[in-house]
C-alpha cells in the first residue's frame, strides 16, 4: 500500500493551495464541506490527522478510530476540546509565533486609527473640503508619551511592547509570571494597569482566570480618554459593561477583533456606537501569517505521519 493511500488528513477548512498540494504528495486530503458538529464527527472517523481552522465539537475525539494527532492552524487552542483530546491520548500541536507580527501590527494600526482618524480627514479629489478637513488635525493625538497597558505579556505582548517603546510609549504589563516581563515593561496589577494606561491591549489566553477580566470596575477606573483593544478572545471582556462604558463616556473608544459569538450576529452591538470599531477576527491574518500557519501545519502533520512526535506539542502529558 502506498503512503498516499495509507493516510487520510482531514482539514476543517482549506489551507494555502501550495501547502495542500505538498500534503497531497503524502496523504489523501479531505476538506470538510461544512464545519457543523455532525459533519466533523462523521469525517473524523477515517482521519489519521486533523488540521483545525474551525471550532470542533466537544466530543469530536470520541468518534475517531485511528487519529494520530491534531494540529491547530494557528496558535490559540480554544477551538480544540483539549480535555477530550487528552482523555483519548491524542497529541495536539500548534504553530507558535506564526501570527505574532500580524497581531502586533494590527494593534498599532488600531491605536493610530483611533488617535489620528485619517478616515475623518480624507479629502475628495477636488479638494473642496481641504480647509474643514485640515482643521480637524489639531484634535488628533500622538502615541508618543502615552502609557500602554498590556494584559498578557507573552509572545505577542512582548513584541508589541518593543514596538510601542520605539514609538515613545511607556509600557506597563500584567502577566502571571512577573519575573518573565521583558526589559522595558513595568509590572502593574490589574487595578493599576487599567487606571494608569491610556490604551489597554488584551492579548491574554482565554481560561477560567481571564473570563470577564475586564468588567465594569476596570472600565470605570480608566481615563475618559482611554482606549481598549481586544485581540485575545471575546469573553475576556464583559461586553455589556464595555458598551455601557462607551455609551456613558467612561472611556473614549474600543477596538474589538474578537467577540462573544463568532460570526457576529445582528443586534449584538448598537449600530449608533460610533466609538466602537469592530473587525471579523483578522488581527492575526495576513498573507505572510497564513503562509507560516499553513506551512507549519503541514510540517507537523508530515512529522507525525513519519512516526515522530510533534515539534510543538502542547499536551506532552499524554505520553506519560
Amino acid at each position: 500500500m502506498s503512503e498516499k493511500t495509507k493516510y487520510t488528513v482531514l482539514l476543517t477548512n482549506d489551507i494555502l493551495a501550495e501547502q495542500a498540494q505538498r500534503l497531497r504528495q503524502h496523504a489523501n486530503v479531505i476538506v470538510a464541506p461544512q464545519t457543523d458538529p455532525d459533519t466533523l464527527r462523521r469525517l473524523v472517523v477515517d482521519a489519521d490527522a486533523l488540521i483545525v481552522r474551525a471550532k470542533l465539537p466537544d466530543d469530536i475525539f470520541d468518534h475517531q478510530t485511528r487519529l494520530k494527532g491534531v494540529v491547530r492552524h494557528g496558535v490559540g487552542l480554544d477551538m480544540i476540546p483539549m480535555e477530550n483530546a487528552c482523555a483519548n491520548k491524542i497529541p495536539v500541536a500548534n504553530i507558535p509565533g506564526c501570527n505574532t507580527s500580524s497581531v502586533v501590527e494590527y494593534c498599532i494600526a488600531a491605536m493610530l486609527h483611533v488617535r489620528r482618524q485619517l478616515n475623518m480627514q480624507r479629502i475628495d479629489n477636488g479638494g473642496s473640503d481641504w480647509q474643514p478637513k485640515r482643521a480637524l488635525a489639531d484634535q488628533m493625538g500622538e502615541l508618543g508619551g502615552l502609557t500602554l497597558g498590556i494584559v498578557g505579556v507573552g509572545a505577542i505582548g512582548s513584541a508589541l511592547a518593543k514596538v510601542a517603546t520605539a514609538l515613545g510609549m511607556k509600557v506597563i504589563g500584567l502577566s502571571r509570571r512577573r519575573e518573565s516581563l521583558p526589559d522595558g515593561v513595568e509590572y502593574a496589577d490589574k487595578k493599576a494597569l487599567f487606571s494608569h494606561a491610556d490604551i489597554v491591549v488584551l492579548s491574554c489566553p482565554l481560561n477560567a482566570d481571564t473570563i470577564g477580566l475586564a468588567d465594569t470596575a476596570e472600565f470605570n477606573s480608566m481615563k475618559t480618554s482611554g482606549i481598549v483593544i481586544n485581540v485575545s478572545r471575546g469573553p475576556v471582556i464583559n461586553t455589556a459593561a464595555l458598551l455601557d462604558a462607551l455609551r456613558d463616556g467612561k472611556i473614549a473608544a474600543a477596538v474589538l477583533d474578537v467577540h462573544d459569538v463568532q460570526p457576529v450576529k445582528p443586534g449584538m452591538y448598537p449600530a449608533e456606537q460610533k466609538n466602537l470599531y469592530l473587525t471579523p477576527h483578522i488581527a492575526g491574518i495576513t498573507t505572510a501569517s497564513m503562509k507560516r500557519m499553513s506551512q507549519g501545519s503541514v510540517d507537523e502533520v508530515l512529522r507525525l505521519l513519519q512516526g515522530h512526535r510533534f515539534a510543538n506539542l502542547v499536551n506532552p502529558e499524554i505520553y506519560n
